[in-house]
């Protein structure tokens, strides 16, 4: 993929700490620096199945939305790219358990990244958290979930993440325990990430307490200005083979952009 200068400020590449063939996956990402601070706390953006590009092989419109918003609030924004690296443009018509890009990987991702943000002498290694839509919001759970091995012995815990509309039944299953305040964004009408999984798992984690917050009414995608539109392209969800819905909700969007800064300035100040 190929990015205009004006669509990130600077593109990066670092390992992964997952391997192929003995070999480090080598990963891309796009670092945008919020102004006025030598240190800045930052998030690493993880997309949704979709993948991080717009059709037009920019940066797609939800991750220049909340590098902006993140920045304009003193907070440095990473968007990792862990589709392309791999050959895939996107996971979303793909059937769970046949995909070639796994939460697996994609956690191993994560981790290298937030090292990789750690490590930067223009971040403040104490202030680093993540942000997950969907796919990428699952990936989230799976990488401060402290019943994964990677994740118990990783060198740093971070100081927040937020979830928006994540697949949460891998974790659920597993056992969920963290030490890094969590919170979850729901739509009680997503018929593609249900909300039943995601309760059950803030309410059975063990460690720091998720929160969760639902929106009734509210389907997958919910943070979005676009209209709400049925999906047959997509096997998995609430009915497999009949589709799910996707699409924006007005007041759920202004909800949970507000929910997710508020969040994000109550963990850095612990």
């Amino acid at each position: 993929m190929v990015l205009s200068e004006a669509a990130a400020q600077q593109r990066v590449e670092f390992d992964s700490l997952d391997t192929v063939a003995g070999r480090p996956v080598p990963l891309i990402g796009y670092w945008f620096a919020a102004a006025g601070s030598p240190q800045a706390p930052a998030a690493l953006l993880l997309h949704g199945c979709g993948g991080a590009y717009s059709a037009r092989g920019t940066l797609n419109a939800r991750m220049r939305e909340y590098t902006s918003l993140l920045n304009s609030q003193g907070v440095s924004a990473l968007v990792l790219d862990s589709l392309s690296p791999r050959g895939e443009r996107e996971l979303c018509t793909q059937r769970i358990g046949t995909r070639r890009v796994t939460q697996a990987n994609r956690r191993l991702d994560a981790l290298a990244a937030v090292e990789w943000l750690a490590q930067r002498p223009d971040v403040n290694a104490a202030g680093i958290g993540l942000v997950g839509w969907s796919h990428g919001g699952s990936t989230l759970l799976a990488a401060i979930n402290a019943r994964h091995p990677a994740v118990a012995v990783a060198p740093r815990r971070p100081a927040f993440a937020v979830a928006f509309y994540p697949g949460c039944e891998a974790e659920a299953r597993r056992g969920f325990e963290t030490q890094t305040p969590l919170l979850l964004l729901v739509g009680e009408a997503d018929d593609w990430t249900p909300v039943a999984p995601c309760r059950e798992l803030a309410g059975r984690a063990s460690g720091v307490a998720p929160h969760l917050v639902s929106y009734p009414g509210a389907y997958h995608g919910f943070d979005s200005t676009m209209p709400l539109r049925r999906r047959d392209d997509v096997p998995n969800g609430v009915r497999p083979g009949e589709g799910v819905h996707v699409g924006g909700d007005p007041q759920a969007r202004v909800e949970s952009r507000e929910a997710l800064m508020r969040f994000i300035e109550q963990s850095l100040r612990r």
